[in-house]
């Protein structure tokens, strides 16, 4: 059986969500990070995503917990 759990979506742009999930895959657990459009010819997930396997999310955590909010911020030219 395979089980999904969405964690939370984050607009991209009009039409497109960035869809963070928790599911397994050939029965493994992961994270998956994918794109998901809806539009007047197709609604759902695109091949445009990633996927963490269970085993290397701490590792992936600690990654993405080590950027810094001022490294995100835009320059100001």
């Amino acid at each position: 059986m395979t089980e999904e759990k969405d964690i939370g979506r984050i607009s991209k742009r009009e039409g497109t969500e960035v869809v963070v999930r928790v599911d397994s895959f050939g029965g493994k657990k992961g994270v998956t990070i994918r794109e998901f459009v809806t539009s007047e010819k197709y609604t759902g997930f695109t091949k445009a995503g990633t996927r963490i396997p269970a085993d290397k999310f701490l590792e992936f955590r600690e990654m993405i917990n080590s950027i810094s909010l001022n490294d995100l911020k835009e320059d100001k030219e």
